[in-house]
């Protein structure tokens, strides 16, 4: 089927992609444990990652010429990228504005949330799977819990709304940790997100066993809150959401894998080294930062972009027989 000579980054199944996922790294200074090994990785080298310029040419074209309405900023770790505000300043000054978040283990965040949003960050999203110190610990091999939940106080105060906290639940590690989570997050006025596991580890040693799913996570919050579906409509967002105990709290569950959204699906995502993926679970991608190298023109680069979205699978292929797991990491292609 020929693409239409339409702008905007559409697919041969009527999706239109305005949801931007940019990673700044793949560097990240947590180990958790389902995300990659002790040691860490071999990280890009330097001259590989987009500079500060190609980045925000590339981010210029895709809200100029590609309708791209939301920006989100990823890892690795976004705030071990070098000069994050002035990043932040230049994407805000874009027109027209994009919404502006970023997802971040919340490490550094106390001190820098203040100099974020005075840049134009809109709202951030803190990765969390237990308010236990020592789990914490066991779960990202460093103890560090305190600075991520200082990180979130600052960011609330700092007018970062709302909060948004990022848990994933695994079996035999820190399952029990369900409620605890809600109960925190409703007390602190955070929005609680619980994520399926997904196979993006670096080790590729996911195992559908081990996944907590949608329907057990669920279940165990239903032992404790009542759960009512929420009043708004779900549209594009990953997040299935209910009221608890009548509201005004919710809490949401993403359930990539028993439960795929992809026919809604508004995402595109531009790696750490200029590379664009049509899914975060695609094995191919297309290397953008070798075109503005080589002095492309932005509509070239542009229609590169446009190319890949046209050719996106119906969905990610998880639940099927030959799937097979994506060779960069989560780290490496950005959250």
């Amino acid at each position: 089927m020929p693409r239409p000579d339409n702008p905007a980054l559409i697919d041969t199944f009527g999706r239109v992609a305005t949801d931007l996922r940019v990673s700044l790294t793949d560097k990240c200074n947590l180990r958790c444990t389902y995300c990659m090994p002790a040691e860490g990785l071999e990280w890009m080298p330097s001259a590989d990652v987009l500079t500060d310029d190609e980045l925000v040419l590339l981010l210029r074209i895709a809200v100029e010429r590609l309708g791209v309405t939301d920006i989100r900023l990823t890892g690795g770790e976004p705030l071990l990228r070098q000069g994050l505000e002035k990043i932040v300043e230049r994407i805000a000054a874009l027109e027209p504005r994009p919404r502006l978040s970023m997802t971040t283990n919340g490490i550094g965040l106390a001190k820098r949330a203040k100099s974020l949003a005075d840049a134009g960050l809109d709202r951030i999203n803190v990765s969390l799977d237990t308010v236990d110190r020592a789990l914490f610990e066991t779960i990202t091999r460093r103890d560090r819990l305190s600075h991520v939940l200082a990180g979130m106080a600052a960011a609330r105060e700092a007018g970062l709304d709302p909060v948004k906290v990022n848990a994933v639940l695994m079996r035999g590690l820190n399952e029990d940790q369900a409620v605890p989570l809600l109960r925190f997050c409703l007390a602190e006025g955070y929005h609680l997100r619980f994520i399926e596991q997904m196979p993006l580890d670096a080790q590729h040693g996911w195992n559908r066993r081990d996944m907590i799913t949608a329907e057990e996570i669920l279940a165990m919050l239903g032992e404790e809150f009542s759960l009512s579906p929420f009043p708004a409509a779900r549209g594009g967002a990953p997040a299935e959401r209910w009221l608890v105990d009548g509201g005004p709290g919710d809490v949401g569950v993403i359930a990539s894998v028993t439960r795929p959204f992809c026919g809604a699906c508004e995402r595109t995502r531009l790696t750490a080294d200029g590379a664009v993926r049509s899914c975060l679970f695609s094995n191919d991608e297309t290397d953008l930062r070798a075109l503005v190298r080589a002095g492309a023109r932005e509509e070239e680069v542009a229609d590169a972009w446009r190319a890949t979205m046209w050719g996106k699978l119906a969905g990610h292929e998880i639940n099927e027989a030959g799937f097979a797991q994506p060779i960069r990491p989560m780290s490496a292609i950005g959250g």
